[in-house]
């Protein structure tokens, strides 16, 4: 049997395993993988699927341009037995308990299986006394300090779930489901090292189960704690391994292990947009439009990863695209997250700062730990002006997620509008250690080393020269070196740079007051070192210009002539008045 089969029979035991013990984003997450299992030709056609694709040209580039060395399976894989259920019947019981859960009455559920001892049972109970304690620890913290408020409040059941769940582990009537949640525990009590363990030997025992591996790569906070797992070879673990690339910043590796996996997965809506989330990083924004055009085609419904593309629409400035995009969402689901933080992208595009605040708000009280609604909440709080709302803001962001480099820019950015550069620079340098190739953060902490409170001109060509190599989109780091260096009188060093900013203008089919002091300063520089062909033909360029750097041009051009023909130049004070 191949691979590609065995991976389809194996996901179909695991979405009803885990739907049966209401792992649903687990159950959700294998189901759409079982669905992106290319089919096989000789079995299936296209009139006879479930779905009806959509043009899977984005799926052909990346198979047959980049991974032509992949085998065709696509998977590393050893075998992992299927988990048989438990050998007590839990009947009855377990299905009201089963019904009280899906209406989210968890109290309710965790009670009626009190008396029972399966294993499924005792997993269902205690999961059920977890999510109770969430959700009273939610409303702790709305009642203390607001839905936006931060409160020390707790989930009061860690404690009898640890003592429960670790009789469980010495008695060795334990499965995989409760070492999940075992971990979860742990992680929230802080106990990050056993944490770990405890995931690892879940996921080595079941590893169909995403949630766990979600949870282990949450905690895989540097590359070597990523290396020193213990983890079987699983094709699983090749998920496991792209999603915690992509958190450690390590995208290049990240989009090698989605490529590899589309052997497989080829119709993956999952790792497309992971691909789409790797180029994102990367910057590599036309791409990612592609992809999630398509992904819209064949998910019109989807929602999730929808406002990652909503912040590529807003940097292009696609005012049409994002306002069909955020009507979108809005009927689709309008509460949720994800749709909130597109609409207020929307509104901050059109410059309704207010308003977009207010989405990103109900963002928030939706969820209190979306990274996203806080980090864009400060930009707007920016724009308007508000530096103490957005210094907040963005700090809430880095308590989430303290690597993200947004929210460190972001506070950068405040400090700077603040009349702070020493604080400033430190959140730069936190930004650019996080994300080190975005030019733009370069860029942010070079002009900060440029104010008059720093004046570190040396250290801000440093952050312009590596601005520069980071494909500077924004055409900045060139001229800027190039005006430091004539700043700092090292005109051959201004020279090199204002060159090179001239032909990636020209390249660019792009004209402005830059190429006009491109143009000056070359011409300039050229007739003084004598070098007069190479400055005729700036000045010659000059003369299509109708400001005074017309005539600036025309009295270049006279000198030069003056001087080639053996006659002193005159400047303009020898001319009478």
């Amino acid at each position: 049997m191949g691979s590609k089969e065995i991976c389809r029979n194996e996901l179909r035991i695991a979405v009803r395993q885990l739907s049966d013990r209401c792992l649903y984003s687990a159950s959700k997450w294998a189901a759409e993988q079982l669905v992106g299992i290319e089919l096989d030709p000789v079995k299936f056609t296209p009139s006879n699927t479930r779905f009806q694709r959509g043009s899977s040209s984005i799926r052909r580039r990346f198979r047959t341009n980049e991974i032509m060395s992949t085998p065709i399976a696509g998977v590393s894989y050893v075998s992992t037995p299927v988990m048989e259920e438990d050998d007590i019947v839990d009947g009855d019981f377990y299905l009201l308990a089963k019904s009280y859960f899906d209406c989210r009455e968890y109290r309710r559920a965790a009670h009626v299986l009190r008396d029972q001892s399966g294993k499924k049972a005792v997993f269902l109970q205690c999961y059920a006394l977890y999510l109770a304690g969430e959700n009273r620890k939610d409303e702790e913290n709305i009642e203390l300090e607001g839905p936006l408020g931060k409160s020390d409040a707790v989930n009061k059941e860690l404690v009898s779930l640890e003592r429960e769940l670790s009789m469980l582990r010495k008695n060795g009537s334990i499965d995989p489901f409760g070492l999940y949640l075992y971990g979860l525990v742990l992680k929230e009590k802080g106990s990050e090292h056993l944490a770990r363990n405890l995931l690892v030997e879940s996921v080595n025992s079941y590893p169909w189960n995403w949630s766990a591996w979600s949870e282990l790569q949450s905690l895989c906070t540097t590359i070597d704690i990523l290396h020193s797992l213990p983890l079987n070879n699983h094709w699983m673990k090749d998920f496991f391994l792209a999603g915690a690339y992509q958190e450690l910043r390590m995208h290049n590796e990240s989009l090698a292990k989605y490529e590899y996996l589309q052997g497989t997965f080829s119709f993956s809506n999952y790792i497309q947009a992971q691909i789409a989330k790797a180029q994102y990083s990367l910057r590599e924004f036309e791409q990612v439009e592609v992809i999630f055009e398509e992904l819209l085609r064949n998910d019109p419904y989807r929602v999730e990863d929808m406002d990652m593309y909503s912040n590529v629409l807003y940097a292009k400035e696609c005012f049409s695209a994002l306002s069909y995009l955020a009507h979108r969402v809005f009927m689709t689901d309008k509460y949720r997250p994800e749709s909130c933080c597109i609409i207020g992208n929307y509104y901050s595009l059109k410059g309704q700062h207010e308003k977009s605040v207010m989405y990103f708000r109900r963002a928030l009280k939706l969820n209190k730990n979306c990274l996203s609604a806080w980090t864009l909440m400060g930009h707007e709080y920016v724009e308007m002006k508000n530096t103490p709302a957005a210094v907040d803001a963005y700090r809430r962001a880095v308590d989430i997620n303290p690597c993200d480099y947004r929210a460190w820019y972001g506070l950068g950015q405040a400090y700077e509008m603040m009349g702070m550069p020493f604080y400033a620079l430190h959140y730069f340098r936190k930004s650019v250690f996080l994300q080190p190739s975005d030019s733009r953060l370069w860029i942010a902490m070079a002009q900060c080393y440029e104010t008059e409170q720093l004046h570190m001109l040396e250290e801000s060509i440093k952050c312009y020269r590596r601005a520069a190599n980071c494909n500077d989109r924004e055409a900045i780091a060139l001229h800027k070196l190039a005006k430091l260096h004539c700043e700092l009188g090292r005109l051959e060093e201004a020279a090199f740079y204002y060159k090179k900013d001239l032909e990636r203008m020209e390249a660019e089919e792009r004209d402005g007051p830059n190429m006009v002091e491109a143009l000056l300063f070359l011409a300039t520089h050229g007739k003084d070192q004598k070098r007069f062909e190479e400055a005729e033909v700036y000045c010659t360029r000059l003369l299509d210009y109708t400001g005074p750097e017309k005539e600036t041009a025309k009295s270049l051009l006279r000198g030069m002539r003056m001087a080639q023909s053996g006659f002193p130049s005159m400047s303009a004070e020898h001319f009478p008045p």
